[in-house]
């Protein structure tokens, strides 16, 4: 989920880049990148031969004073296009992979481990509440990628009981912003958009979800890092909770703004609902307080600000979409037209 390469400062000597594994990058912008430098994130794409290699992962930790571990990296249209067939495989990649990663940081002593979890554990709340997800929400996931999740929440969990690694749990909503894979939301609709193409929204677009920029994030895992209390989980919402139709007419208005049409047609009208998919939660709403006042940390960027900021970096940077989209990925969403 964290979808940008500066960790707003943290210091490249601690990172190490995950060539030495022999993993493929996914896109050309990746395999550009020379294997010789370090960047200031580890960029811990999941990678099944991994699993395989708990010699290697101990090898990562002798350059890698902390480790950022997220599921989410696997891209998530890969996972659910093989639930069907292979359900267990990967639930048992997710669980296991963290166990791997956790084992080498035992191995090295590493000063703290932190697992990029998601709101998506915590289940979904009522459409018609003030309710919010608390560090104490029960973990009731509603689907098998979520459950995925909640299952290295414990992994981190019992490392931490059993062997005393000091971990912390982060549990983030959506994120956005530049360089994020163009398969989600807001990357699509704007590529959709200038591409002349349908805006697919599941069901009614009335799914809501916490909005949070990633450079937030970013700045939310480093305060973890350094200044968080071990073992504690900390939740990091951006204050945005908006329906999914909400942010593509955004979207739509904000593209209108900076480049209309010459026959005064609105983006708008290309939005196209497609049918829902399976376990799809209805309504996220992160309470922060904690991270706000035990860190001291809260969002720069309001939702407006934020997409505004986005939209206007993909109409610019659209080369970079293009090296993206040259690859086997074409953009696929799992609904189909209503």
């Amino acid at each position: 989920r964290v979808a940008t390469w500066d960790l707003v400062g943290l210091n490249p000597n601690r990172v190490k880049w995950l060539a030495q594994l022999g993993w493929k990058a996914p896109t050309p912008q990746l395999q550009r990148m020379d294997p010789r430098r370090r960047y200031p994130i580890l960029i811990a794409f999941l990678h099944q031969a991994l699993l395989h290699h708990t010699d290697v992962a101990v090898e990562l930790y002798d350059q890698c004073l902390w480790e950022y571990y997220s599921a989410a990296q696997k891209e998530l249209k890969e996972l659910r296009q093989t639930l069907a067939r292979s359900t267990n495989e990967k639930l048992r990649l997710f669980r296991e992979l963290g166990q791997v990663l956790l084992d080498a940081a035992r191995a090295k002593n590493v000063r703290r481990f932190v697992q990029v979890s998601t709101d998506e554990v915590m289940g979904t709340l009522p459409d018609d509440s003030d309710e919010y997800f608390t560090e104490e929400s029960p973990l009731q996931p509603n689907s098998p990628y979520a459950a995925s999740k909640a299952s290295a929440e414990f992994v981190v969990r019992a490392a931490r009981e059993t062997f005393g690694i000091d971990t912390v749990i982060t549990r983030c909503g959506n994120n956005y912003g530049p360089r994020q894979f163009p398969e989600k939301l807001i990357p699509l609709m704007i590529n959709n958009i200038r591409n002349k193409k349908p805006l697919p929204v599941y069901g009614r677009g009335e799914n809501v979800r916490d909005w949070l920029y990633v450079g937030d994030h970013c700045r939310a895992i480093r305060a973890v890092l350094e200044r968080g209390r071990v073992g504690e989980v900390y939740n990091v919402g951006g204050d945005a909770e908006q329906e999914n139709i909400h942010v593509v007419r955004t979207i739509c208005a904000l593209v209108d703004a900076r480049r209309p049409r010459l026959d005064g047609t609105r983006r708008e009208a290309q939005i196209a609902y497609v049918k829902d998919r399976p376990g799809h939660d209805r309504r996220y709403a992160i309470d922060a307080s904690k991270l706000r006042s035990e860190l001291g940390w809260s969002p720069l960027l309001t939702f407006e600000e934020g997409i505004a900021q986005t939209v206007d970096w993909y109409l610019a940077n659209q080369p970079w979409v293009q090296r993206v989209l040259d690859g086997s990925y074409r953009l696929e969403r799992i609904g189909q037209a209503a």
